[in-house]
């Protein structure tokens, strides 16, 4: 979580957490955490003024006024499938400025897929996630130096 968090702080004046919500309470910058919108399924966050009801499924119901105005994006699918991809792929588009920058994890088997909708590629980073059957990978369409360690 940790590398994840230093690239949101290092990139990004605004960024739109997608099913994050460990990443988006981990930053730290009270500043910067109420500039982001938390963007998760779970309505026990309702209260935060900065949180908004997302169902991955349904990115057309995204807020309009929320569209255009993020320039930064992470995301990290409850599943891995093409399918439920695809969906976040919608949402990050309409959510990121022109120029956005996006930072994903998924398995290796979903880079060909990530690239073609996002312009994402694989970077070395792999993140520590306990308890899981197979090898997740970070995904970015920027270049960056933590990322590529």
């Amino acid at each position: 979580i940790e590398v994840m968090v230093g690239e949101v702080v290092a990139n990004s004046k605004r960024c739109a957490f997608l099913s994050t919500p460990s990443i988006f309470f981990s930053i730290k910058d009270r500043k910067l955490r109420d500039a982001c919108t938390l963007f998760d399924l779970d309505e026990q966050w309702t209260d935060l003024p900065n949180y908004v009801i997302y169902d991955y499924r349904e990115p057309d119901k995204i807020p309009e006024e929320l569209c255009g105005t993020f320039d930064y994006c992470v995301i990290d699918p409850p599943f891995i499938t093409h399918e439920v991809w695809a969906f976040y792929a919608v949402a990050a588009k309409k959510l990121l400025a022109k120029g956005g920058k996006i930072l994903g994890t998924t398995i290796p088997e979903n880079a060909d897929f990530l690239r073609e909708q996002l312009g994402m590629e694989p970077r070395p980073f792999q993140p520590s996630i306990p308890n899981l059957v197979y090898q997740y990978c970070s995904y970015s369409n920027y270049e960056s130096e933590e990322l590529s360690r």
